[in-house]
Formats: C-alpha cells, sequence, structure tokens
C-alpha cells in the first residue's frame, strides 16, 4: 500500500457489480483520484448486487479510473440494444432500467480492450500465443474504434461465435474483430498453435486434452513481459513473474483484490484484498 503522499497505481480484479466491496477496497487503499490511478481488468458488471452503482463510481473517476472491457460488460451493451436476452444470473437490470441508462452505456463503449503501463500488458482474459505487446495493443485499437463509431450496433450483432478460433493476420472485417474479441475477453485454454477453446473454465486442472492455458504455450510472444488478467477466478495464485491473475471471485465468496503497479512492474507488496458476501447465482 502507498503511503500518504506518493502517487500508486494499482491493478484491480473483476468487480462485477459488487460496489460495496469496491468501496471498501479503495478505502482500504486510501486512493485518492487526484494522485493514484485504478487500472480495473473488466467484467465491472454483472452477478454482483449493485452493478449501477460500479458505474456511475468509476464513470466519476475520470481518467484515474482506467477500464478495461470483460465479456459481460460486451454482453450488456449487447442486451441494451435489444440483441441478446437476460440470461439467468444475470443481474444488470438496474442498468437497464436507470434514467442515466444511455450515459452509462456511451462511456461503457469507450473503454478499452486492452491497456500498456510500462512492461506491463492489461487484458481482460488472454493474449493469442502469436502476439506481441505491439500488435496486442494495435488489435485492441481496431475494436475500440469500431465500438466507439457510430457503427458500433452493427459490429455488436456480429460479434457472437466461436469462429474462427485461431488467428490468421488476414482476417478482415467481421471475423478478425470476433477473434481478437474472443482472445482479449474469454480466452483461457488454446493449442500450440494458438487454436482457442471455450467450452471448459474450470482450474488447470481440468485442461482439457490438447490444449495449454495461454500463459503456458511455449514460445509466447509476450513472455518475457508480464501480463496481468482477470476472467478466471477458479485460477489457484501462481507465484510467476510474466503473469498476474488478479480475479480472485469477489462475486462468488471470494475477495475483491488490489496490487501496486511500480515504475517497471508490479511490486513486492502483497496484494490488498477485501471479503465478499457470495451472491445466490452460480459461476459462468
Amino acid at each position: 500500500m502507498n503511503d500518504n503522499h506518493a502517487m500508486a497505481l494499482y491493478l484491480i480484479g473483476d468487480v462485477q457489480g459488487c460496489n460495496d466491496a469496491l468501496g471498501k477496497l479503495l478505502e482500504k487503499l486510501q486512493f485518492s483520484p487526484s494522485r493514484d490511478t485504478l487500472f480495473l481488468l473488466g467484467d465491472l458488471v454483472n452477478r454482483g448486487p449493485d452493478n449501477r452503482g460500479v458505474l456511475r463510481r468509476v464513470m466519476a473517476l475520470g481518467n484515474s479510473a482506467q477500464c478495461l472491457l470483460g465479456n459481460h460488460d460486451l454482453h450488456l451493451l449487447a442486451m441494451h440494444l435489444g440483441l441478446h436476452p437476460l440470461k439467468r444470473g444475470d443481474t444488470v437490470q438496474d442498468i437497464l432500467q436507470a434514467p442515466d441508462r444511455d450515459a452509462l452505456m456511451h462511456w461503457l463503449r469507450h473503454q478499452s480492450m486492452a491497456l500498456q503501463q510500462g512492461e506491463v500488458l492489461m487484458v481482460h482474459a488472454g493474449v493469442l500465443p502469436q502476439w506481441t505487446i505491439a500488435q496486442t495493443m494495435q488489435l485492441a485499437g481496431e475494436v475500440e474504434s469500431v465500438l466507439r463509431s457510430d457503427d458500433w450496433p452493427h459490429f455488436i450483432a456480429q460479434m457472437y461465435g466461436n469462429q474462427p478460433a485461431h488467428w490468421r493476420d488476414e482476417l478482415q472485417g467481421t471475423e478478425r474483430l470476433r477473434v481478437i474479441v474472443n482472445a482479449l475477453t474469454r480466452l483461457r485454454f488454446c493449442t500450440p498453435e494458438g487454436e482457442m477453446e471455450f467450452a471448459h473454465h474450470r482450474g488447470l486442472d481440468e485442461t482439457p486434452s490438447g490444449y495449454l492455458p495461454w500463459f503456458d504455450v511455449p514460445g509466447r510472444q509476450t513472455a518475457p513481459h508480464t501480463v496481468a488478467f482477470g476472467h478466471w477466478s477458479a485460477l489457484k495464485p501462481m507465484q510467476r513473474s510474466d503473469v498476474l491473475e488478479m480475479d480472485t471471485g469477489c462475486v462468488w465468496g471470494g475477495c475483491l483484490s488490489a496490487l501496486e503497479l511500480h515504475a517497471h512492474g508490479p511490486g513486492q507488496h502483497q496484494r490488498i484484498e477485501v471479503a465478499c458476501a457470495p451472491t445466490s447465482h452460480s459461476a459462468a
């Protein structure tokens, strides 16, 4: 944790509508929006009890909160457009019925698909093994440009699907954007060649045959750096310098976690955590 004077940068994992826990974590960090910066790693909403409160709180922080879009955030945009119905366990009705719904959705679709701070790359879910940090940021920017454009409803309508399952540089249009979105917001397992698999979402002891966790693929181009990600609450803590898993299962009765970043990467500090009350929904 920082002292009362030094600027601090914090990574925070999946909040998923747990606004009370987020408030307690910021208090524990002694967070000052005039001094410090938060990097929230996506899935700001859904499954938790106060999604509207999370978005309003983070919006109010302005540039001191840098946010990624996760799969649940994109799902909310699809529901806002009427393109996807509410699914069992969805709790975003508070946003969909909010008087400031349009402003919240406008803000949400202007958030990032990937962020970089020094030698740390931040994504919600994962990075394909053949992507460098520079390429990841470039591809994320392609999706961000469409999301922020007037054509964003058409993009959201075409976004869903598991195919193509692997990246090719020559991909164009909808297929290209879909692979980028799936890698950055849904990826857990892939083959050594980078073909993605989406059926399994448990821990590493249930790795499907022929696949690896994306961060264990030999020759991964981002391996010399640190990749911070959320999305995978079933992961057990890994003491590694190349990956930082930040989803500690807040919405499932775990913790909401923060980790301070220093000039060249994560510090040696322990994670700062606040306990969360479990919701009535099962994991998805």
